[in-house]
């Protein structure tokens, strides 16, 4: 991947510089740094052995981080495109955006019946602040059912079509946990758009969901435009009712692409 090209996020081995290498590429960062004392960077880089290379470590600490300084029910550590990205890094309606990168779960990460984002396609509000923008278009959502837990991809209609969720992929969480994984993505941004998704395991090449041109709507009344986030946005519970099931995680990431045309 030439980390020259716009929307190319890629590490470097900086570890320092990683906050800025971030915004260099055009993207943002939602971390969690200010809830300790000191603060704690929470988007790191390191090595990793199976790839051989820098990648990026997204850590997440249950008894001290929180949502945006609220801790309420959730917490959040995610990087982003938005409106002060390259216009190539967010999608207008009906134009295509396209992701990729690849991504690794910690292994015996833990999960609850609530949610576990590591990645959303979402609106962008606004200048008066009325777009339709709460709720997601797409999410990567790690979750506990009754049948274990699970890897979901879901998406969720506009507000005016009662933000149905439809489960797209409900796939076994133990194909991804201690795996690099990687993600093609794209989208027709439009009330009348597409979806699809390829994920394989780089281990062995396993196709663990492939999802082509799927109809659904993939845009927001009012957005500015459409873009991608990744890290770990995680409830723990009202009143961190949940909190007891979850434990601090890192999950990687590494070689970020955003192009919308």
């Amino acid at each position: 991947m030439d980390p020259t090209v716009t929307g190319t996020l890629v590490a470097d081995g900086d570890d320092e510089g990683t906050y800025d290498l971030i915004s260099s590429k055009g993207y943002s960062y939602e971390v969690p740094d200010a809830d300790h004392s000191p603060a704690v960077r929470h988007i790191r880089q390191g090595n990793d052995p199976t790839l051989g290379r820098s990648v990026f470590l997204f850590d997440i600490h249950i008894d001290t981080d929180t949502n945006k300084g609220e801790d309420v029910d959730r917490q959040r550590n995610e990087i982003k495109t938005d409106n002060g990205s390259p216009a190539s890094m967010v999608a207008q309606q009906g134009q295509t955006l396209e992701c990729k990168w690849l991504f690794r779960l910690p292994s015996g990460m833990l999960t609850t019946t609530e949610f576990t984002h590591v990645h959303q396609i979402k609106g962008i509000d606004n200048s008066a602040g009325t777009a339709d923008i709460d709720k997601p278009v797409i999410t990567f959502t790690c979750r506990s059912t009754s049948g274990g837990q699970e890897m979901q991809v879901i998406h969720v209609s506009p507000s005016s079509s009662g933000s149905t969720l439809n489960y797209l992929a409900n796939l076994p969480l133990s194909d991804f946990l201690g795996e690099w994984v990687s993600v093609t993505e794209r989208m027709v941004c439009s009330e009348s758009g597409t979806y699809s998704v390829k994920i394989t395991r780089l281990r062995d090449s396993k196709v663990l969901a492939e999802i082509n041109d799927t109809p659904l709507c993939m845009w927001r009344s009012g957005a500015a435009g459409m873009r991608p986030k990744w890290g770990i946005y995680r409830s723990f519970g009202t009143d961190r009712s949940l909190a007891s099931q979850l434990r601090d995680e890192t999950l990687s990431f590494a070689d970020f692409y955003t192009k919308a045309q």
